[in-house]
């Protein structure tokens, strides 16, 4: 995720929360009224930047697949190395044994390492995903909280007033029941 991007995002949030802080309170409640075309403009330029950072993660995976093909490439040319190695030394006196306990062992260390590098390019994908996703749940969820102020402000505003009740005569201590 480029730190622009990000920034971005994190922009669009300081002005969600500004315009919350903006509000007018509402007396004897927690809630605010804010300005809902500025509300619903800084919500539709969120729904355009996060699907950036979708994408970002999905370059993510390319990279992991490339960094994989790369080490398989890589395996694949020490293997043949080892292959070409344990064949120049079989060709020798006396060393076929050795030769091919070597070719064994090279072909060995470029599993170990073609996997190690698959590995390691799995765990630091897994991990900026991770850290991708969790950013992504944080602003879906100040989203849907602001959504849901505005919802419940609308409905309060849409909701008549009850007029305020009579109060009942009083009986006075003289009359008979």
């Amino acid at each position: 995720m480029e730190t622009e991007e990000l920034m971005d995002i994190l922009q669009l949030i300081d002005r969600l929360e500004e315009l919350f802080n903006d509000g007018k309170p509402i007396p004897f409640t927690h809630n605010v009224a804010v300005d809902e075309d500025r509300m619903l403009d800084i919500i539709d330029q969120m729904r355009i930047a996060i699907p950036d950072e979708v994408k970002k993660a999905q370059q993510l995976l390319s990279q992991r697949d490339r960094v994989m093909a790369q080490a398989q490439e890589e395996a694949n040319r020490t293997l043949d190395l080892a292959r070409e190695k344990a064949d120049g030394l079989v060709k020798k006196d006396g060393i076929v044994q050795e030769a091919e306990r070597r070719a064994d062992q090279i072909i060995n260390q470029a599993r170990g390492d073609a996997e190690a590098t698959r590995q390691d390019a799995d765990d630091y994908v897994v991990n900026t995903l991770g850290r991708v996703q969790d950013e992504l749940e944080r602003y879906l969820n100040q989203v849907r909280n602001g959504i849901r102020a505005l919802e419940e402000e609308r409905m309060r505003r849409a909701a008549p007033i009850p007029p305020n009740p009579a109060p009942a005569p009083m009986e006075s201590p003289d009359e008979e029941k």
